[in-house]
């Protein structure tokens, strides 16, 4: 018997011929127990099930998910939690079918900031990927969340305030057909977006006058097409999603952006160290070992053959 399709994914099974009248009960609503009893009224003897659910748990191909935890969950949110379980348990390879993942993106709240397509779709794949995802129109208007999403420019008074506050934010931006996500900031550890202002200033002695002019304005039209809105906004969700979990994916963004530059298809990531300038502080976190200051890269760092980021 073979369970799922790509070779990475797939696990083939000897030994499993009498196995179907098993198999159609693990559906994720019976504990161990009641799949056993279940399965002796269809004529299957407790010892083969036994031997059924060893082989399976042997290849990796069931997992024990709480039957309790779906029983009193509504059938509309069951349906759109399990994609959610089923990618996690794939991907995590966790034992518990997704279940730790699931509680943990419901104890995290993410507030998005701002307005148009952008962070109206990085709403709903935060809400449809189990996160607790609300929208607000500026960073004053949100109250204290886990993580604030900003989608545009922001005003440096605005990141200051979100500094006294210590709010841990992602910026995300899509214009001149450029989409950029990052940095997360996490407030005193890791480079905020004044970090990166000080940096462009270091380059560009007019960008604190041009920093001036962008605060409260936006392009029209924006140089950001449906095609590119939906790319940085799943880009930014995935950003999310890794922050609620505890992922180390989330260090993509930490001390750095993520940028998508058209028309090529490739992201790329750029690293921004803390400023020792900044009033944010983080930048002791950004001093090596011998107490000296890493200035932060000039170019986007690339990506290696296969799709990774090179360190």
């Amino acid at each position: 018997m073979q369970i799922g399709v790509d070779p990475r994914r797939a696990v083939a099974i000897s030994g499993m011929a009498t196995a179907s009248s098993v198999i159609r009960l693990l559906d994720g609503s019976r504990d161990r127990e009641q799949i056993i009893a279940e399965a002796g009224q269809h004529g299957v003897p407790r010892e083969v099930t036994e031997r059924i659910l060893a082989l399976l748990a042997a290849a990796g191909a069931v997992v024990d998910f709480p039957a309790e935890m779906l029983r009193f969950v509504p059938p509309e949110l069951r349906q759109r939690l399990m994609p959610v379980l089923a990618t996690a348990s794939l991907a995590a390879q966790d034992s518990d079918g997704g279940a730790s993942l699931i509680a943990r993106r419901s104890s995290c709240t993410v507030q998005v900031s701002g307005r148009g397509p952008v962070a109206a779709l990085v709403a709903d794949l935060l809400t449809s990927s189990g996160l607790a995802a609300a929208g607000t129109g500026s960073p004053q208007e949100a109250s204290q969340a886990d993580l604030l999403v900003l989608v545009g420019r922001q005003s440096p008074a605005e990141t200051a305030e979100l500094l006294r506050l210590r709010q841990p934010y992602l910026a995300v931006y899509a214009e001149e057909a450029i989409g950029v996500v990052g940095p997360l900031v996490r407030p005193g550890v890791t480079a905020c977006l004044r970090c990166i202002d000080l940096a462009k200033a270091e380059r560009d002695p007019a960008w604190p006058l041009i920093l001036a002019q962008l605060a409260g304005r936006c392009a029209d039209p924006p140089g950001c097409d449906a095609v590119l809105a939906a790319a940085v906004a799943a880009q930014t969700a995935a950003q999310a999603v890794a922050f609620a979990d505890r992922s180390h994916q989330a260090d993509a963004t930490a001390n750095g952006t993520l940028e998508l530059v058209l028309p090529s298809w490739q992201w790329r990531r750029r690293t921004w160290l803390p400023h020792p300038a900044c009033a944010c502080g983080s930048h002791q976190a950004g001093q090596d070992r011998t107490g000296q200051y890493r200035p932060a890269s000039r170019e986007p760092e690339g990506m290696n053959a296969a799709g990774e980021l090179r360190p």
